[in-house]
């Protein structure tokens, strides 16, 4: 029986790596050897954070865009886009004098609102989720006559993701590197189909695995037949889809491995990783290779692993949030409350203790008018830098040594120093 007809090919990949040529990024693919002492793996990242619009969408966006009649460009253009879909095709459209409108769900954090209508894109925000978007979507092409550019399921849209794959197995032969595993994420599949097409044409022995949010296991439940419960708050918002493409699964059955699943804390820590190890930035969707790693790290141990960074748009207030939890996790920041008496040279008298314990104070919140406190006595919370977990424990035996009890906060306790 001869193998089935895919929706795209190695020469539709490669028709839109010389139609893009010189108007994308052509992004570094470089190993990382301080993610490989991290995980156990050797690790190689292709860079798509570095594109005009901090994610791999130029390029399907691009293509699809070149693909039009000039007509068609001239009408306008519409995408339903949690973000990074829709300020690529905001940028480009712009560059090519094609009117955009882009209809994005109201969870879009707002940096990604803010950008794409900054690339000079009419923004409608409509549904909690890309899904929930694509009524508005259809009433207002119809409406205007405009030209829908699909997020992930058209064959214009796989063909131009898909030049990643042929970026990374010419920088393969070129630097005479062998790959075993290459995980990459997946929300619609257009990423990942267009790679997996890539790699199957020029690096069949290289095993491709696909990573969803765990909240939407969309294409993993497709491609084993399952049902699950799909939905909810995720970091990885970039890939939150309910339901594959109808071009991307049949791809997707015939060239990938696995359909890998990770969690909120795996995706978290791994946004965190690649900012504090790597010194990069990553969305939720962007980590989430590098959170499949994480999570099973004897699966990929010793193996040469390519991690696609597929974007870097995450929300700064996300980001903060994110790294402080991760420092707090490390022992790094460690947020105190200490019941004192209420007389003058208490607070002078705490800080010189952790002065000289080596303790940076960070923040502090004096309080007398709590039930749980003595009439004359005073709470004080305390957010403090240490060195690492060894070290606060010597900062709370200091204070402990002079009369002074610590307790621990942890996010809930109602502490003003963590919950600002």
């Amino acid at each position: 029986m001869s193998a089935p007809l895919l929706p795209v090919t190695l020469g539709d990949i490669e028709a839109a790596a010389r139609r893009i040529e010189g108007q994308v990024l052509r992004t570094p693919f470089l190993e990382a050897p301080r993610l490989s002492e991290f995980t156990g793996a050797r690790i190689f990242v292709k860079y798509e954070n570095l594109q005009a619009t901090s994610s791999f969408k130029d390029r399907g966006a691009l293509n699809k865009l070149l693909g039009l009649s000039e007509a068609e460009r001239s009408r306008g253009v519409i995408a339903m886009s949690a973000g990074n879909h829709a300020q690529a095709v905001a940028y480009h459209a712009r560059r090519l004098g094609a009117p955009a409108t882009i209809v994005m769900p109201e969870t879009t954090p707002f940096v990604k609102v803010a950008n794409t209508e900054g690339f000079g894109a009419r923004v409608v925000l409509a549904g909690e989720t890309i899904a929930d978007a694509r009524p508005t979507m259809e009433t207002i092409a119809a409406r205007e006559g405009l030209t829908l550019i699909h997020p992930y399921d058209d064959p214009l849209i796989i063909a131009g993701q898909g030049t990643i794959g042929l970026e990374i197995a010419d920088d393969l032969e070129r630097n005479d590197l062998s790959l075993d595993v290459m995980v990459v994420p997946v929300g619609g599949g257009g990423l990942i189909a267009g790679i997996a097409v890539a790699l199957a044409a020029r690096r069949a022995e290289v095993e491709v695995l696909g990573v969803e949010a765990a909240l939407y296991p969309s294409m993993h439940c497709a491609l084993h037949g399952l049902e699950a419960p799909i939905g909810g708050a995720t970091l990885a918002e970039g890939i939150a889809v309910k339901v594959p493409g109808i071009h991307t699964l049949p791809i997707v059955k015939a060239h990938v491995a696995d359909m890998l699943l990770a969690d909120e804390h795996a995706i978290e820590c791994a946004v965190a990783a690649f900012l504090s190890v790597q010194k990069t930035m990553a969305e939720g969707a962007g980590a989430a290779p590098l959170a499949a790693v994480l999570a099973d790290p004897a699966r990929f141990r010793g193996r040469s692993i390519a991690l696609i960074l597929s974007g870097g748009n995450i929300d700064p207030r996300m980001l903060a949030s994110v790294t402080v939890r991760s420092l707090e996790r490390d022992g790094k920041i460690v947020a105190l409350r200490l019941t004192t008496e209420d007389r003058p040279g208490v607070l002078g008298h705490i800080a010189t203790l952790l002065g000289r314990s080596g303790a940076n104070i960070l923040e502090v919140s004096h309080r007398r008018m709590l039930l749980d406190v003595p009439a004359k006595g005073a709470s004080v919370d305390l957010l403090i830098e240490v060195k690492n977990a060894a070290h606060a424990a010597e900062v709370e035996a200091a204070l402990a040594a002079d009369g002074l009890k610590a307790r621990r906060l942890k996010a809930g306790d109602g502490g003003d120093v963590l919950t600002g």
